[in-house]
């Protein structure tokens, strides 16, 4: 079912006030699809998300209790994107393949900073890596959906080749350490040795949360050219951070 065709039956079925709040945010929709889809490699279709997203906002709708303390657009956004990630979950939407090249290019990237004592431009790394400069370019498009940490971190054998969560409620979530003091002085000096174009699309990303196409507007790059830079970035820094896991 198409996102246009689900929200008419939507308007079908309820009443005028829940009605409002799913015709007033459903950009909120779009944005949250456009963001995450940073994440994600190039198999994963936004408009997927999107349906699943407006779903995620009916529920949202139906369920609300004004009397709660929250805002909507708060308990909104939580449902939406708890029903994106549910349904990528479902998929195992980072290829086997692509996650072995990025832990080789974390690998290379650790080796040449050390060799270095500087971050290695993309052409060393290809060196390096006895690959051409566009395979080593294409590896780090494919591998768009690799985060800054998995869970396979924190297991004993590294080599897991289960589906990385993006996010979950969990006791062991790894997200967690981005509560920790020292581990988000580890990110922060990390970051600050990026080169700068990578540390300026961090910042546009994280901080002012802008899409891959905005960003590319910014550095006058296309969206493509985003998705290598910010694989290569995340493999800097999880070069930097699996230090820190192993001695922290």
């Amino acid at each position: 079912m198409s996102a246009h065709r689900a929200l008419s039956l939507y308007r079908n079925t309820q009443n005028s006030s829940e009605d409002d709040r799913v015709e007033k945010h459903a950009p909120l929709v779009r944005k949250i699809a456009y963001h995450m889809m940073s994440k994600l490699p190039a198999s994963v279709d936004v408009d997927d998300l999107i349906q699943v997203g407006l779903i995620g906002l009916m529920e949202a709708a139906r369920n609300f209790d004004p009397d709660a303390g929250v805002q909507f657009e708060t308990f909104a956004s939580q449902r939406i994107r708890g029903a994106m990630l549910d349904e990528l979950r479902n998929a195992d939407w980072l290829p086997r393949q692509a996650r072995r090249n990025m832990r080789e290019i974390e690998r290379t990237v650790v080796q040449l900073e050390q060799t270095l004592s500087r971050a290695p431009s993309e052409g060393e790394v290809a060196a390096k890596m006895n690959i051409p400069l566009a395979e080593y370019q294409e590896m780090l498009g494919d591998a768009r959906g690799h985060q800054l940490l998995h869970y396979e971190d924190f297991e004993q054998d590294g080599d897991n080749d289960q589906l990385d969560q993006y996010a979950a409620d969990s006791s062991a979530n790894p997200a967690d350490l981005f509560s920790d003091d020292r581990f988000r002085s580890q990110l922060i000096a990390g970051i600050e040795l990026l080169p700068e174009r990578e540390k300026l699309l961090m910042a546009l990303y994280y901080d002012e949360e802008l899409n891959l196409k905005e960003i590319g507007a910014v550095l006058g790059v296309s969206e493509s050219r985003v998705c290598q830079l910010h694989s290569q970035a995340i493999a800097r820094l999880r070069g930097k951070l699996k230090d820190w896991l192993a001695n922290g």
